[in-house]
């Protein structure tokens, strides 16, 4: 009874301190108590098993399982997850390997954004401001500020809960010539540098006065007296390569492959007086993406020639076409207005030549168009065909002519 006396003692001497202090004590007393009641009467799991305590809707529900992942758990123990709705912690797919876990299920309830004129009715189980904006595909920034609240009327609203967002004021701003779009909640240019931790210089302009009100879209800028250099970013217009198509009509035109502006960092040296610009001169520049090239079809194809310059602007045209350079035209044009004048119906009553490559004889031609005998277009195709044959290039077919009279 030793144990008795002195407990006993211990409380009569807390007595003399006072009833507060009494109570003090008896309290903690009870809620120790308290605590290893609850500990005794919490489920132990066993070998292989996991202790759930989920949360879900206010209320906890404690189930022991041995399934795999979370997901089986839920499933095992009735808990209905409107997938792609409702959120739960950890994840569905989280793999049970700990003996407790506490798993919080946000249940997904009707939601309205509002975003000045915008208004977006969205279901979500989103609990935060920026995962919310995300579901009604909204960015926030962290300038934005956020009031939620209820709806007067649920029948009129449908909705339990109201989030609006209050934007923040978007300025322009250039800092010693880096330009940038900023948000502001300031009302005055003074207000705005402060809550950016701007500390004007000696040396510093500013392009508008400190006691301006704030407006959207309003150009504030900041400049150093003298000289100073400045980074930018610039767009790289890309580059646009036009193929030629023999076989579409002029003024037919096709984008491939489409252009793509690169991004290029520049330092530039500049000169300021009196806020003023008065030189700029690029100094470096860095590539940070390449720009890529616009690759176009264009019509080429010319009308069927009437006449011999016509048919000198198709030959020309289908001379490049078959791969041969620039620099063969001059060959092709004086090889066929020796021997035809670029006439489709010049006939060698002699030798039975005919055509604008004067074809010996002329049936050759028929393998590239039954209208061989009229047809340009035939005609050249089977000319270039034939000089690339036997002797390479237009310029090696004149180089022979010119030896021999005929080639």
């Amino acid at each position: 009874m030793r144990i008795g006396l002195s407990i006993t003692h211990h409380v009569k001497h807390l007595a003399l301190l006072g009833g507060a202090l009494l109570f003090v004590g008896v309290s903690v007393t009870l809620v120790d108590r308290a605590l290893a009641q609850a500990a005794q009467d919490a489920p132990v799991a066993a070998s292989g098993e996991h202790v759930l305590s989920i949360h879900d809707r206010g209320e906890q529900r404690v189930v022991i399982t041995k399934a795999r992942t979370l997901r089986e758990a839920l499933k095992l123990a009735d808990v209905d997850i409107s997938i792609g709705h409702d959120v739960v912690e950890p994840s569905l797919d989280s793999e049970l390997v700990a003996p407790n876990y506490n798993v919080n299920i946000y249940r997904a309830r009707p939601v309205i954004v509002i975003d000045g004129l915008v208004k977006k009715n969205i279901t979500t189980a989103e609990q935060t401001p920026d995962r919310i904006a995300k579901a009604a595909e909204m960015t926030l920034y962290p300038e934005d500020t956020i009031e939620f609240g209820v709806p007067d009327s649920f029948i009129d609203h449908g909705a339990s809960q109201i989030m609006t967002i209050d934007r923040a004021t978007v300025v322009n701003f250039t800092l010693y010539g880096k330009r940038s779009e900023v948000r502001t909640r300031a009302t005055t240019v003074a207000e705005f540098l402060e809550e950016k931790n701007i500390t004007l210089g000696d040396n510093d302009y500013l392009s508008v006065a400190q006691q301006q009100n704030i407006t959207a879209g309003m150009n504030i800028e900041l400049w150093r007296e003298g000289k100073q250099t400045v980074t930018v970013e610039e767009e790289v217009a890309f580059e646009v390569e036009k193929v030629q198509d023999a076989n579409r009509d002029v003024g037919y035109r096709e984008v491939k492959t489409a252009g793509v502006n690169g991004k290029r960092n520049a330092t530039y040296e500049i000169e300021m007086k009196n806020g003023q610009e008065v030189s700029r001169t690029e100094i470096a520049s860095v590539t940070t993406e390449a720009a890529q090239k616009q690759v176009e079809i264009i019509g080429a194809k010319l009308p069927t020639p009437t006449n011999p310059s016509e048919a000198q602007a198709l030959g020309k045209q289908m001379m490049l076409a078959a791969g041969f350079g620039e620099d063969q035209w001059g060959c092709l044009y004086n090889l066929w207005m020796r021997e035809s004048g670029w006439r489709t119906t010049a006939g060698n009553v002699s030798s039975g030549a005919y055509g604008i490559p004067q074809s010996l004889p002329a049936s050759k031609m028929a393998a590239f168009g039954d209208d061989y005998l009229t047809n340009p277009r035939t005609q050249i195709a089977w000319g270039l065909n034939y000089i690339k044959g036997r002797y390479g290039t237009p310029c090696g077919a004149w180089s022979s002519f010119q030896a021999k009279g005929w080639y």
